[in-house]
């Protein structure tokens, strides 16, 4: 089963894709707001020219479900996903004291390995790791299974699985 997002209210469409074949061309109607909006069934193959720069995986807690989230190479704003606030990597969740841009991951290539440092920006609930507060102007090094906290949010660091000399 797979869930789109309504383009108008932001609530869930739930099909089954398996019922359709690559290039088909599906309407949908949101239930909520009576929206109508097409999609096109692709490809479901990763791009072959992207570099995988490790993920976050959202832990379940009581707000949301479990998410894995990729990286990129840079500055990578986390945050809760609202609509209009423009972030990197958006987490779906109802967690009020998880801000909606929350913190920083950047990642690095260096000397051919993918260097992530955390940094609080400036949040509310400030940013954990190891259940250690991160001051404001904090830079951490982090690495394989790093266990960071937003507001009532755990997020794990998964690092890139694909060899870097291999570029």
């Amino acid at each position: 089963m797979k869930r789109l997002r309504c383009p108008k209210c932001d609530r869930y469409v739930v099909f089954d894709e398996t019922q359709y074949t690559e290039g088909q061309t599906l309407v949908f109607v949101c239930s909520h707001c009576q929206k109508e909006f097409k999609i096109r069934l692709g490809s479901s193959r990763p791009a072959a020219q992207e570099r995988d720069f490790g993920s976050i995986t959202v832990v379940e807690n009581s707000f949301a479900y479990r998410q894995q989230l990729p990286l990129h190479e840079g500055d990578n704003l986390i945050g809760r996903r609202n609509k209009g606030t423009e972030v990197d990597v958006p987490i779906e969740t109802n967690d009020p004291s998880m801000d909606r841009r929350h913190c920083y991951i950047h990642v690095q290539v260096k000397n051919e390995e993918i260097v992530y440092t955390l940094r609080d920006n400036n949040s509310n609930t400030g940013t954990f790791l190891m259940n250690e507060i991160l001051g404001p102007k904090d830079r951490v090094r982090i690495s394989s299974g790093a266990i960071i906290t937003l507001g009532a949010t755990t997020i794990i660091l998964n690092p890139s699985q694909a060899p870097t000399s291999e570029d």
